[in-house]
């Protein structure tokens, strides 16, 4: 109430409520991404000493993810080989007896 009055009366000085609003808007803002950028540069910082250590490691768990894809591979096979023996003497027999 005492602001409105300080402002909007005689010879108020509207500029001058105006900067400090705009201050008291802009000073959580700024500390809010100084935060974020603390943040932001921490990531980065710790990122780079991971990637340091990764490619020891990366070569080590390639080599695990290649053997379990061929091991999937030979399940994989293993569980259709019977379908598709079946399948082709079935088509087989068809052709024998003449049938499409």
């Amino acid at each position: 109430m005492l602001i409105s009055i300080a402002t909007f009366g005689w010879g108020g000085d509207v500029q001058r409520w105006a900067d400090i609003s705009t201050m008291w808007i802009a000073i959580p803002t700024m500390l809010g991404l100084l935060i974020f950028l603390v943040l932001v540069v921490g990531i980065v910082y710790l990122l780079a000493r991971l990637l340091d250590l990764t490619p020891r490691y990366t070569v080590i768990v390639q080599d695990f993810l290649y053997k379990v894809e061929s091991y999937a591979k030979r399940f994989a096979d293993a569980v259709a080989k019977p379908i598709i023996s079946i399948n082709s003497i079935g088509a087989s027999i068809n052709r024998l007896l003449g049938r499409q």
